[in-house]
């Protein structure tokens, strides 16, 4: 655990940061437990003011968001963070079978989504692709 390949390129886990945001602490400190032992660094915010209070203190390579969310939902953080951050990647989490949501997100930005409820495994695949898919990205800047 803590390292993981694609495309022949590896990686280490521990020097990849995430921002788990969802108002439910029980969600929360699931996504913090799921993904820490898979061997990212991981830390929580409660909503979307406190996270993008989080993301103009430190540089984080994932954001992992809740639509729906008290003060400023998901779509909310998902513009400011697009503008402010473009190089950090944004997952939306939805409720399952909200489609709507789902495409709306993705034209605003969105990296990937994951629908709830989800298996663990899953939201580490989910990481691991957007991940890449900025790792990618920013390579073919550079180049």
């Amino acid at each position: 655990m803590g390292t993981a390949s694609h495309a022949g390129r590896n990686y280490d886990k521990s020097n990849v940061s995430i921002l788990v945001v969802d108002d439910e602490e029980m969600m929360r400190s699931l996504l913090h437990k799921i993904l820490s032992r898979e061997g990212f660094n991981v830390e929580t915010a409660e909503d979307g003011i406190y996270a993008l209070e989080r993301l103009s203190e430190k540089n984080y390579h994932v954001v992992i968001s809740d639509m729906k969310m008290p003060r400023m939902n998901g779509f909310e953080l998902l513009k400011e963070a697009k503008e402010k951050y473009p190089n950090t990647g944004v997952i939306i989490m939805t409720a399952y079978g909200d489609t709507y949501t789902v495409k709306d997100a993705l034209l605003l930005g969105a990296d990937e989504y994951i629908t709830k409820p989800f298996k663990s495994y899953e939201i580490s695949l989910v990481v691991d692709r957007a991940y890449w898919r900025i790792i990618s990205e920013a390579d073919s800047i550079s180049s």
